[in-house]
């Protein structure tokens, strides 16, 4: 059995590996000229790698860590000291660390948030536990229910100050969905935190030792390929083609550069592709479901990611930091966190500026000037005087639709894998798994949507070879 894939990142190419696993044949199209999607990666004429974002795996990621161990790589994630480190505004230059013991969990992380004095009181530290304690407790049926508040209105009926919030929680919500936590569903930050809690390496981070485009989309190709399996780039989807009942009868790919238009044909077709295209590329009968009018409510979050050289090193440590200012959320010195990317004399910084929607819009150079502004407060040894730190060339990505936006209320819209066309099925982090917006939630739904493949559609052996047909 032959199953078409529109999508090469992380969801479709997990979906296919899967897929691979249990007989099928897969082959996946993706519109692009690059793998990955919102992990995708490029080399610049120096040689040198730009990403979409700034991606970190976290011990948090079970369904991640299993696909790199099944796929032989999971020595490339370079695992660093279990901490969260966050910038101090206030005494610009300095931070403040959450270390975490080697002890059980909750004990370490409980551990980490009561020596830490430097961004939370004695007061401040009852007041989040008197908060967060009940969540942990309350299991996660009661997490899903606060879908109905953002995370500022949570933290409030909680009796958390604001302070709390300013200190630690809008670092958190802008690296987790990019928007601030009068924005964010309470949901988002409660899920993520009942896993760093309950799990003792559960907030403990890793990277990449190079490009996610290399180092885990390309050994994805290589495993599907060697089952049989089929990628192209270079595919993008025009149409969903119809037959007379309301199914997929087959894909139809646009030709490039003078080349005719062809159709995929297969038994069985997945969407991997994000829900602000999946929602464009709706046959119209579809557009009249109830489970398709859903999507309605799901739209992606702007994101703009940026790469800075400079003429030395700005920091030496090795891991992520949450910067507290009011553009940028996470950062880090990739020259130190990344083998590829190594460098001992100088620093390359990758950052993302979040909340993006009043910046997606400005030019590149505008964009760099902002965040060079914000970087003389976080590194004021290495901006003033007379010898200032050098920029020595710069990426900007921008993503105007990445993850879906998670304000409250969102849950409902969330679809599951398996959709009201026998032969059609979604993955993506949007659609219904519990790890939401994330690397891990893409893997898991191809996962969940291999699964809902192999357990619906006819077994392997009794089914035909899919085709290629020309069409002019």
């Amino acid at each position: 059995m032959r199953v078409a894939i529109a999508g090469a990142g992380l969801a479709g190419l997990s979906c296919a590996k899967y897929l691979i696993d249990a007989g099928y044949t897969p082959i996946v199209l993706e519109s692009r000229d690059v793998l990955g999607g919102l992990v995708a990666a490029w080399q610049d004429k120096d040689g040198d790698w730009y990403e979409t974002g700034l991606h970190v795996f976290f011990g948090a990621y079970p369904n991640m860590l299993k696909l790199l161990k099944e796929l032989g790589i999971e020595d490339r994630l370079q695992w660093k000291k279990h901490t969260m480190i966050f910038n101090q505004p206030d005494n610009p230059g300095t931070y403040s660390r959450f270390d975490f013991p080697d002890l059980p969990a909750p004990l370490n992380g409980i551990a980490a948030i009561l020596k830490n004095n430097d961004m939370l009181t004695w007061g401040e530290k009852i007041q989040l536990a008197k908060g967060l304690v009940p969540a942990m407790l309350r299991g996660q049926k009661y997490v899903e229910e606060t879908d109905k508040y953002t995370f500022s209105e949570w933290l409030k009926r909680q009796g958390v100050g604001e302070e709390v919030q300013q200190d630690i929680f809008i670092a958190a919500a802008k690296s987790l969905n990019f928007i601030n936590p009068d924005e964010i569903s309470a949901v988002v930050l409660l899920t993520a935190l009942r896993a760093f809690l309950q799990e003792k390496d559960g907030s403990k981070m890793a990277f990449l030792d190079g490009s996610p485009t290399e180092r885990l989309c390309q050994p994805l190709v290589d495993y599907i390929t060697s089952g049989g399996g089929t990628v192209r780039l270079n595919a993008p989807l025009k149409e969903i083609l119809l037959d007379g009942d309301g199914n997929v009868k087959g894909f139809l790919i646009r030709g490039l550069n003078g080349a005719s238009d062809e159709v995929v044909t297969a038994d069985v077709y997945v969407s991997a592709m994000s829900v602000d295209c999946i929602k464009v590329m709706l046959p119209k009968p579809w557009q009249q479901m109830e489970f398709f009018q859903k999507l309605d409510g799901l739209e992606g979050v702007p994101v703009i990611n940026l790469q800075l050289w400079f003429d030395r090193k700005l920091t030496d440590i090795d891991q992520l930091l949450f910067s507290r200012s009011s553009l940028l959320s996470v950062y880090a010195d990739m020259s130190n966190t990344c083998r590829e990317y190594a460098n001992t004399e100088q620093s390359m910084l990758e950052l993302v500026l979040a909340p993006a929607k009043d910046w997606i819009n400005s030019s590149n150079e505008e964009i760099v000037q902002v965040t060079l502004s914000e970087l003389q407060k976080l590194f004021p040894a290495h901006f003033g005087g007379d010898n200032p730190a050098k920029l020595l060339k710069y990426h900007v990505v921008k993503t105007p639709r990445s993850v879906y936006k998670a304000t409250p209320g969102c849950q409902q819209y969330r679809p599951s894998q398996v959709t009201p066309i026998p032969n059609f099925y979604l993955a993506g982090s949007y659609t219904m798994q519990q790890y939401l917006g994330s690397m891990e939630g893409a893997v898991l739904s191809g996962k969940l949507t291999a699964n809902e493949i192999a357990q619906r559609a006819t077994p392997p052996a009794a089914n035909s070879e899919a085709h290629l047909v020309a069409n002019s």
